[in-house]
């Protein structure tokens, strides 16, 4: 693997570690079957607590993959995946152009 394959793929890091998770991805599930919700409903639909939720959407923001919105007092979050799948994309290439 290229030094250039290698930068990507650390840079990657964040992301693939924050989708490992089996509740993030359940998060990401809903969030892609219903769009936009907010932390209550998506408690309502997982057997995980109010704040577990709401620490497993931090890291999901963080990393990229999720934004919030405002709506008077509600906050809504939706899949924002553009920038993590170009990103995944330019690994893939990097990889492909170095590796295969």
């Amino acid at each position: 693997m290229g030094k250039q394959a290698v930068e990507i793929f650390r840079e990657c890091l964040p992301i693939l570690q924050t989708l490992s998770d089996e509740h993030r991805q359940d998060i990401l599930l809903l969030l892609s079957e219903n769009g936009r919700m907010t932390v209550n409903e998506i408690t309502g639909r997982l057997t995980l607590s109010r704040p577990a939720v709401s620490h497993h959407l931090k890291l999901l923001r963080n990393a990229g993959v999720v934004n919030v919105e405002q709506e008077g007092t509600l906050r809504y979050y939706h899949l924002s995946m553009q920038e993590s799948i170009s990103l995944l994309r330019k690994l893939l290439t990097s990889l492909e152009q170095d590796c295969l």
